[in-house]
């Protein structure tokens, strides 16, 4: 919690100087679209070798194996087209009723005692390891909790104001420095998060008010106990439903060359059918191929290297490598030839 509570301090430091807003101008587009992807392949990689890969046979567990989650994936590629249509909402109350029914029948389990929450107060530990800890995690938190997201909420919502990383950066610091005192979780507003969001059917501000106050209800009438329930959730329903969130956000890639914010240009005659008053800017084969190189520099040094932080820096340098290059070709070209002797 006090790790939590020293990135949370940093976060809105950085947010109220402007610092935060400074960082992601100088970051490159494909940087951004690598943390993404990266992060949308995680969760991939995450639904398959931590929940699905560990389904037992269907005599050991009749109600939570591989049976279960390839009905659950065949619903979802059914459903992908219809945008509306409560995919998330019904696997969730299938998957409450799996575990009620599991917790009945297994007798080593006991029904869960829902109870009101009890709130308490918790003082921080502001130790050295906290401190530490808490600025390990700052590069992880400003790049795909703040700058991530505001950049994916842009491009899956491209006819709303997309969010800037100031708002974005005091909301997460002040969810954190207000929960810490009570015991929370760290929290933020992942790109992962957003995007399953959107994957399920969120399209407006509405939507996310109406399921803050459905976790607000829960959390004061239930508290702690809804854990016991939820450890029961059949891990088939949950690989699906993250391997949905992933693909989701790994599919923002797709508009890195056409589509993606850097390539909006201001039109001459005002509005010609773009974005907002915008026409799209046309993209080289030796730019469109710079480019998705720094992008899958970028997300391949988070995939093997588990850490964003990482998958940053190797993209600035591929991204900076390239402008070097191209800047030392231009001065080679220029001083290749031959200036005129007269002016007129």
């Amino acid at each position: 919690m006090a790790a939590g509570n020293v990135t949370a301090c940093l976060v809105l430091i950085l947010s109220v100087t402007g610092l935060l807003r400074l960082v992601t101008r100088i970051i490159p587009i494909p940087v951004i679209k690598g943390i993404q992807f990266g992060a949308g392949l995680s969760l991939v990689i995450s639904a398959g070798s931590s929940l699905l890969q560990q389904l037992k046979p269907v005599r050991a567990e009749p109600l939570d194996n591989r049976v279960w989650a390839f009905i659950a994936f065949l619903f979802l590629i059914f459903s992908q087209r219809r945008t509306r249509f409560p995919f998330a909402l019904l696997l969730f109350l299938v998957g409450v009723v799996i575990s009620l029914i599991r917790v009945t029948i297994d007798r080593e389990k006991t029904m869960p005692q829902l109870h009101i929450w009890n709130p308490y107060f918790v003082l921080p530990d502001w130790s050295t390891d906290a401190i530490g800890m808490g600025i390990a995690q700052l590069p992880l938190t400003t790049l795909n909790s703040v700058i991530a997201v505001s950049a994916l909420a842009s491009d899956l919502l491209p006819d709303l104001p997309s969010p800037s990383v100031t708002a974005v950066g005091i909301s997460v610091a002040a969810m954190n420095l207000f929960g810490c005192w009570f015991g929370a979780m760290p929290v933020c507003h992942g790109s992962g998060g957003l995007a399953a969001q959107y994957r399920f059917g969120a399209r407006s501000g509405a939507s996310i008010i109406i399921l803050g106050l459905f976790k607000v209800v829960l959390g004061l009438f239930f508290g702690e106990s809804l854990l016991d329930l939820l450890g029961t959730f059949p891990r088939s329903l949950m690989g699906i439903m993250v391997l949905a969130a992933g693909l989701e956000l790994a599919r923002v890639g797709q508009s890195l060359n056409h589509g993606a914010p850097d390539l909006w240009e201001v039109s001459v005659g005002g509005s010609d059918g773009g974005r907002n008053g915008k026409h799209h800017r046309s993209v080289d084969d030796e730019e469109r191929t710079r480019r998705w190189n720094v992008m899958l520099v970028t997300t391949a040094c988070i995939l093997a290297f588990k850490n964003d932080a990482v998958g940053f820096i190797a993209g600035m340098l591929c991204h900076y490598a390239y402008q070097l290059t191209q800047w030392a070709d231009s001065r080679r070209n220029g001083h290749s030839e031959r200036a005129p002797l007269l002016h007129s």
